[in-house]
């Protein structure tokens, strides 16, 4: 089934989910997982 289309409100904060392929980490190394968090901190700033 697919997924159903999602309504974008502008200024309004969204649930994200980060999976790799079959659930598998995303992140094997844990400087680019603290990098990543690094990332969408910045970005949640502007």
């Amino acid at each position: 089934m697919p997924t159903r289309t999602r309504i974008y409100l502008p200024e309004h904060p969204y649930h994200i989910a980060q999976r790799g392929n079959n659930r598998e980490a995303c992140f094997v190394e844990p400087e680019n997982y603290q990098l990543y968090l690094e990332l969408w901190q910045e970005c949640s700033q502007r």
